[in-house]
């Protein structure tokens, strides 16, 4: 008799990793400087700089929405439109902050596996009147990497589209709330996956894997970075105590721990995946290329699951299971057996 819950709701449920606890332990003693002007954020971007092999300027920051909402708004110019994939996390999930921090609109494309195609992008940028006084200006596109159906922009798609953006004057924003995942599972380097590709400014997500409330905007352009300071004090997204953060971020990056983590998540979901996809009635709605899971079952099998002992969410006809690397084998043999049993007829 199973006498727990497991919790397949998000990557956020689990603690802290142990390394970035003796991290806050230690930046914990003594004096600093606040407001980021202490040797912990400095040693951060430091950090920042080699894992991401060039020149940058990172700010801490404590939430993923504020990360993405100043980042943005670096880029932003006061009658403008970000263009992003109606499915983005900017445009689903963060209850109109994009257009509170930067005054644009966003401007959603539709696509395959819940990107944008270099095509269509093309596409929406030719119909969007640039130079047209009664028409909105775009100045970025947002990629979500990996998106919130858990799919990934191959370095190639980033690229291209980062062509065309930047061929209009557009800059290239990444939402990267589970940049780890998508790291491990294209098995890349961090500077592939972004500059390289042409991605000017990354929103940087850690708190999914392994910190307490860590973020960081990682700045690949020097003119932009120099504006972050000023838009961050007006859109009160400065940290008091940023040593806290910082200290979270430059131990996090500074061996594979991170991203052994997010590849041991991406396996357990994959793993949990291939497993559901053998039984009737269970299909899944995206591929599994990192640590999530969209199903539709049988209303028998979502009646069973209800019961328990099992956290998980709903979106609409869908069921998400997000795995972490420190996922239960036994909550998952459990979870299977649960579906399995209801799409037979056997609860």
């Amino acid at each position: 008799m199973i006498d727990r819950v497991y919790d397949f709701r998000s990557d956020n449920v689990a603690g802290a990793a142990p390394e970035i606890l003796d991290a806050l332990i230690a930046a914990n003693a003594g004096t600093t400087a606040p407001y980021g002007d202490d040797e912990f954020t400095r040693r951060m971007n430091q950090r920042f700089a080699e894992v991401f092999e060039c020149e940058l300027v990172a700010f801490p920051a404590s939430t993923g929405t504020g990360a993405n909402g100043i980042a943005l708004s670096a880029l932003a110019n006061s009658y403008g439109s970000i263009f992003c994939h109606q499915s983005a996390h900017i445009n689903v999930y963060e209850c109109g902050a994009p257009e509170m921090f930067t005054g644009a609109k966003l401007s959603t494309v539709t696509g395959t596996q819940y990107k944008i195609s270099a095509d269509r992008l093309r596409e929406e940028i030719e119909l969007a009147g640039i130079g047209n006084p009664t028409r909105v200006q775009p100045f970025a596109l947002n990629l979500t990497q990996p998106t919130d159906f858990g799919t990934l922009y191959a370095i190639g798609e980033i690229a291209e589209l980062s062509e065309v953006a930047h061929a209009s004057g557009l800059k290239v924003h990444m939402d990267g709330a589970r940049f780890a995942n998508a790291l491990a599972a294209l098995d890349c380097t961090a500077a592939e996956l972004t500059w390289r590709a042409g991605v000017d400014i990354l929103s940087f997500g850690a708190t999914k894997n392994g910190t307490i409330n860590a973020e960081a905007i990682v700045v690949f352009d020097n003119a932009l970075a120099g504006r972050i300071p000023y838009l961050m004090k007006r859109g009160g997204q400065v940290l008091s105590k940023a040593r806290f953060v910082s200290a979270q971020l430059d131990r996090y990056l500074a061996d594979e721990l991170w991203l052994q983590r997010a590849a041991l998540a991406n396996a357990n979901a994959s793993t949990l995946a291939s497993r559901l996809s053998l039984l009737p009635g269970v299909s899944l709605v995206a591929p599994v290329e990192i640590n999530m899971i969209f199903l539709r079952m049988p209303d028998s099998a979502v009646r069973a699951l209800d019961a328990g002992p099992f956290s998980f969410y709903k979106l609409g006809r869908d069921i998400r299971l997000v795995c972490r690397h420190d996922q239960e084998p036994e909550g998952m043999d459990a979870l299977v057996m649960c579906i399995d049993q209801a799409v037979h007829g056997k609860t």
